[in-house]
């Protein structure tokens, strides 16, 4: 197929890609480097399968014609940032809601059927039904990062509808492993670079979350996509477990030899305003359509740190 990769430099794209590649697919890959690196995507350059233009999603006459002739867009382009979205209050509108109305557009005047969308538990808001299911609602997302997600996935609905298109919605867990933009252990990383005697560490470390590694991320995906054909197809992609965020900041400074390191929680249930603390997922549908993921949460945190280390560190 002839695929077309939005964010194709961020941090599951550039994964994604080389399985696309791996595969025999033609990928077109659009970034503006806002968070995706250069350095992510180099190694495909040599591969005559694979084509990239850097491009600005807000700019629709530029946009708008890379789309012709495509088969299948991964729209996964978003600020993915939650905790920088709250300081410039319209960057998920703007990013994130606007630029998948210009996707949609651009698949609408150029013929094209199919989109495969990454969304987000954010969705959920703070839900009082645990594990969440899919169906549950109303939703009343706390972060602008979920709700311009909400609004994305109303988008790709009434699109789907009213001009024959088929979309495939996936509402990620955390996601963690190679190629990291941003996320918890970038995050400390960085910090550690800076100071390796104390680590603040946002909220009070018993925030947990379900942790994907990005390769079920893209097994999960692909999978979905390959065996559900309704007009709108929209699933959790997570595990049964989940990790805290002690767990992943003692697991990291054992790994990094910094075990004297002083580690400072700023306190409260919540790292920062539209953080939701405690995430369960129900898996159900996935599971029933006949997939799970490979690796535990924790299995994927450890394995994650390994790869971020390795190229971060």
């Amino acid at each position: 197929m002839r695929i077309l990769v939005t964010g194709g430099a961020g941090f599951i794209a550039s994964n994604l890609t080389k399985r696309l590649l791996g595969e025999g697919h033609f990928v077109l890959s659009i970034d503006n480097f806002l968070l995706g690196k250069p350095e992510y995507i180099r190694s495909f350059k040599e591969n005559t399968k694979f084509y990239f233009k850097e491009i600005d999603l807000l700019d629709s006459k530029v946009m708008t014609p890379v789309f012709e002739g495509i088969d299948l867009v991964f729209h996964l382009s978003s600020n993915s940032d939650i905790f920088e979205g709250a300081k410039h209050t319209d960057r998920d509108m703007r990013i994130g809601t606007i630029a998948t109305y210009n996707v949609l557009e651009a698949m609408r005047l150029n013929g094209v059927k199919n989109i495969v969308f990454a969304s987000t538990s954010a969705v959920y808001g703070i839900a009082n039904q645990i594990p969440t299911k899919e169906d549950y609602g109303p939703l009343f997302p706390i972060s602008l990062y979920g709700a311009s997600k909400v609004a994305c996935e109303t988008l790709i609905s009434a699109f789907c509808h009213n001009f024959g298109m088929k979309s495939w919605i996936f509402r990620f867990a955390n996601v963690i492993g190679k190629n990291p933009t941003h996320g918890v252990v970038f995050d400390l990383i960085k910090r550690l670079k800076k100071n390796s005697h104390e680590l603040e560490v946002l909220g009070d470390g018993k925030q947990s979350k379900p942790y994907l590694h990005v390769s079920d991320i893209i097994d999960g995906m692909l999978f979905g996509f390959l065996n559900s054909r309704e007009e709108i197809n929209f699933f959790n992609l997570a595990c049964d477990e989940t990790s805290s965020v002690e767990f992943i900041v003692t697991t990291l400074l054992n790994k990094l030899g910094m075990k004297d390191t002083k580690i400072h929680y700023t306190g409260g249930k919540q790292g920062w305003k539209g953080d939701v603390s405690c995430v369960r997922l129900s898996v159900e549908k996935m599971t029933k359509l006949g997939w799970t993921a490979r690796f535990s949460s924790k299995e994927a945190v450890l394995k994650g740190i390994d790869e971020i280390i390795s190229q971060l560190w």
